[in-house]
């Protein structure tokens, strides 16, 4: 019989005796699998925009010949709005 005198567990206390109890019957973590995902999603996301501005800035390089370099210029661009991208992603991820 539960000790009625005792206050009720936090959250917290609860939660660590689920995660201890199925570490005894030893059940796998479930954050593995969707992990890998938001992996792959953040690398396509940094990737993608990257791999446009390098096409766009060969392209512009070759029919529009200048001093600067478009390609560099438009690869810069391309990662950062990628890793913006990508943390607007986890960023969003994280509050779910």
């Amino acid at each position: 019989m539960p000790d009625r005198t005792s206050k009720p567990a936090t959250q917290a206390e609860r939660m660590m005796r689920e995660v201890e109890a199925k570490r005894r019957r030893g059940e796998r973590h479930e954050w593995s699998w969707s992990s890998i995902d938001i992996l792959g999603v953040v690398g396509w996301s940094v990737t993608v925009p990257t791999l446009l501005g390098i096409a766009a800035g060969i392209w512009i390089d070759r029919h529009y010949p200048s001093r600067f370099s478009w390609t560099l210029m438009l690869l810069l661009g391309g990662l950062m709005l990628g890793c913006f991208h990508a943390w607007m992603r986890l960023k969003g991820n994280h509050h779910d």
